[in-house]
């Protein structure tokens, strides 16, 4: 009887991967969609669609992108997750994917076990900018401004758990400094707020400012990326200011749920990478201030891993809540 049971086991096992196998063998067959946690028209809205229309040409089938805007991206994560694992349902996610598990309680998913990361897309670099009449013109006058008058200097975010807070987070720390968090509700009120002088400093991704900045309504006092803008020049890092090793992103990339077959991440992550190659997404991105950085799906779970222990222990001493 055992040996019947043991016979049936390894005859059902073999016939699901023999179905998995097919199933990989003629992905996609299907129309793929792309979830977005944001509402269109905004930034990772529109590398989605610009990515999603280079991977059809690849794919051989429509890529349609879908937005579920709302709880800081948990509805579309919740979208993803309760997908079929099989290609056919992408999550183009920022780094609200590796923040949410520590900022909302309980966690709404898990990064190791609900999903799994495909590849990396690009990075754009959250800026400290203040408007051009401001007397503060460089980092190490901020930082005296802050230390002169504690809780004095205001910096207006696009709200609370964002990426430009955390950044703002982890430079107060960095830098010794106690500074007076602003969050909105978005980035655009922020700006508006500090070029009509309510809030001292405005901390946003660099894309939402670029246009003000080359019309001299605002000045970037840092880029807090690793490396300088191509599209800034002139303007030094937060690390070249005086802190080594400071470096704080928004970053692009896209995860499947768990359980998708490799031979299907593979043929998505092909479909990625050739998108990115592209003259016309490439320069997309870096007219944000940013850049692609295709990888394989590993680099990718290194950032989520490294972003979610980094950015969670700063909520969790900093006692960040939601919005």
């Amino acid at each position: 009887m055992r040996q019947l049971f043991r016979t049936a086991a390894c005859a059902l096992a073999m016939t699901f991967a023999a179905g998995a196998a097919t199933a990989a063998d003629t992905y996609p067959s299907k129309p793929v969609k792309i979830l977005v946690g944001y509402s269109a028209g905004g930034a990772v809205d529109a590398i989605a669609r610009s990515v999603g229309q280079r991977m059809s040409a690849t794919m051989g089938q429509p890529v349609v992108v879908e937005n579920k805007p709302g709880a800081g991206t948990n509805i579309a994560v919740k979208a993803l997750t309760s997908a079929a694992p099989d290609g056919y349902t992408l999550l183009l996610a920022a780094n609200a994917l590796a923040v949410n598990p520590s900022l909302f309680q309980p966690a709404p998913y898990d990064l190791d076990h609900d999903l799994t990361p495909v590849t990396m897309v690009g990075r754009v670099p959250v800026v400290f900018t203040v408007r051009e009449e401001s007397s503060i013109r460089t980092v190490a006058q901020f930082v005296a401004a802050a230390k002169a008058k504690p809780g004095g200097l205001t910096v207006a975010t696009p709200g609370n758990g964002s990426t430009p807070h955390l950044a703002m987070e982890l430079f107060q720390h960095t830098a010794g400094l106690k500074l007076s968090h602003v969050p909105y509700k978005g980035g655009a009120q922020a700006i508006t707020d500090v070029l009509g002088g309510h809030v001292d400093v405005v901390a946003v991704n660099a894309l939402e400012v670029l246009p003000l900045v080359k019309a001299g309504k605002l000045r970037v006092l840092a880029v807090m990326s690793a490396d300088r803008s191509a599209v800034l020049p002139g303007v030094p890092t937060v690390a070249e200011s005086g802190y080594p090793g400071f470096e704080a992103s928004v970053w692009y990339g896209f995860v499947a749920p768990a359980g998708t077959p490799r031979p299907v991440l593979a043929a998505v992550h092909e479909a990625v990478q050739k998108a990115l190659d592209s003259k016309e997404v490439r320069e997309q991105l870096a007219a944000a201030g940013g850049v692609t950085l295709p990888g394989p799906p590993e680099q990718f779970g290194k950032l989520l891993k490294s972003d979610a222990a980094r950015y969670g222990k700063l909520i969790r001493e900093a006692g960040i809540k939601p919005d």
